[in-house]
């Protein structure tokens, strides 16, 4: 490991092991870049500083601390994945001008005017005009608007990311050959603290996320477009509200555990980590890191974890974890590996 990304992923791996890998988020890399920064200006003063920009607050007045006791079994809670099936790792890189250009599709498919395939929807249509009659300029004006005020009202825009992830829900899919019937599952990782209400401040040192799962038949993920698939994942998130987060506290609180990882019935994916962590932001005085990785630990078919490119800008790496075969298929798949700009 080379020595410039030692420090980070050293102190990930501890807080990973000690906390779990739902912890290394927002609470990892705000109190590493304060220590970056009092290390730095310690390089640069020889005194150190009195205060740091960021602080995190520590403040325990959540519903996120919970009473609930968790009941460990002897020797630690059991490992919910098989740690000796094959697995095969690749970085897949996207750049920010393929990301847009993917985000782009994703959001305006629906805005193609299809005018035969409008005509043979609407034809029957009462249409009403002042002079009482139908033309055809008449008619397409009335299409127009009708689709227009349909789109305005029925569609969010689907983020960058929501877009590549719905490509990937698509593209691994499709690589696991699944029945048509198969529920499959797309499992992301999501920030509570702006959804509470009242709201937790940005800097809330402590664990403010939950996995909320999007599922969809195999059949429903490939026959259906991409758009529709981000659609899936952007209405799971945007339903996420206060009420739902405090659902999820009371139903694990009624029932506490250990959160199970692993893909237990071949047609799950999770998604970890975020592009939005400034990861490439610390630099202790050795210079920028070369690279930030996930590590070993908690590695299975299906696990994904998203990381901003080293240069920054828009661009993201994506360390994918996959059966042998699965990943062999989806290095040749050509929806995917059209917005794929290095592996």
């Amino acid at each position: 490991m080379d020595m410039f990304t030692l420090p980070a992923m050293t102190l990930e791996w501890i807080l990973s092991t000690l906390l779990g890998p739902t912890f290394t988020s927002a609470t990892f890399w705000v109190p590493l870049m304060s220590l970056k920064q009092l290390n730095g200006s310690f390089l640069l003063t020889k005194r150190g500083v009195k205060s740091i920009s960021r602080t995190p607050n520590f403040s325990r007045d959540s519903v996120l601390i919970s009473s609930a006791v968790l009941q460990l079994p002897a020797g630690g809670p059991k490992v919910s994945f098989s740690v000796d099936a094959p697995l095969r790792e690749r970085i897949f890189s996207f750049s920010r001008e393929s990301i847009q250009k993917l985000k782009s599709k994703t959001n305006n498919q629906k805005w193609e005017l299809n005018t035969v395939e409008l005509m043979g929807k609407q034809s029957n249509d009462p249409l009403k005009f002042p002079d009482g009659k139908l033309t055809p300029l008449n008619w397409f004006r009335n299409a127009i608007s009708r689709e227009s005020n349909y789109s305005s009202n029925q569609m969010a825009e689907i983020s960058s990311f929501q877009s590549l992830c719905a490509l990937l829900w698509r593209a691994i899919t499709r690589a696991r050959k699944l029945p048509s019937s198969k529920t499959t599952t797309f499992r992301m990782a999501v920030n509570c603290r702006h959804r509470l209400e009242p709201r937790l401040e940005t800097l809330y040192f402590g664990n403010a996320i939950q996995s909320i799962p999007t599922y969809a038949s195999a059949g429903d993920v490939l026959a259906k477009d991409l758009r529709w698939c981000a659609e899936q994942l952007n209405k799971k998130v945007l339903s996420h509200d206060n009420n739902t987060v405090r659902k999820y506290i009371g139903d694990w609180e009624r029932d506490p555990r250990c959160f199970p990882l692993g893909n237990f019935d071949g047609a799950i994916i999770t998604m970890g980590s975020s592009p939005r962590f400034p990861m490439y932001e610390n630099d202790f005085g050795w210079g920028k890191p070369i690279a930030v990785r996930s590590g070993r630990a908690n590695k299975f078919d299906g696990k994904i974890s998203a990381f901003p490119d080293r240069n920054g800008g828009g661009s993201i790496d994506l360390e994918v974890v996959l059966a042998p075969e699965t990943m062999a298929v989806l290095e040749s798949d050509p929806e995917f590996m059209e917005y794929v700009s290095c592996y």
